[in-house]
């Protein structure tokens, strides 16, 4: 895993669950999971409606159009995290629901070394 990658896809992941998080709150967790290690980033924002979870992941999408005008943004920072976790050899995925908010996962195979 790259430390500079790893930093800009939870960057991308922090910057989303505050800016769709008016109240309430964030929270970043990092563990292992057998030889991974995975960063869960949570939050009680404004939630994804299960009909655009699919189109999440594509460039310059967002839930629906009126989430541009109320949050602004470009649409690439999902895309841009699935394609940096990818390509360290890791997955992304993400659980939401509106109203309640949206927890996002990656998990990279990592080494640890004592």
């Amino acid at each position: 895993g790259d430390p500079m990658r790893i930093t800009q896809v939870l960057l991308n992941l922090l910057s989303n669950a505050v800016k769709f998080t008016p109240a309430g709150e964030v929270k970043l967790a990092a563990r292992r999971a057998g030889a991974d290690l995975e960063f869960v980033v949570s939050d009680t924002g404004v939630g994804i409606a299960a009909d655009q979870l699919e189109r999440l992941f594509e460039p310059f999408s967002q839930a629906d159009s009126s989430t541009t005008r109320r949050f602004g943004g470009t649409g690439l920072g999902l895309t841009i995290s699935r394609s940096l976790v990818e390509l360290m050899g890791g997955r992304i995925w993400f659980e939401s629901t509106p109203g309640c908010g949206s927890t996002f996962y990656f998990e990279l195979p990592l080494e640890f070394h004592r």
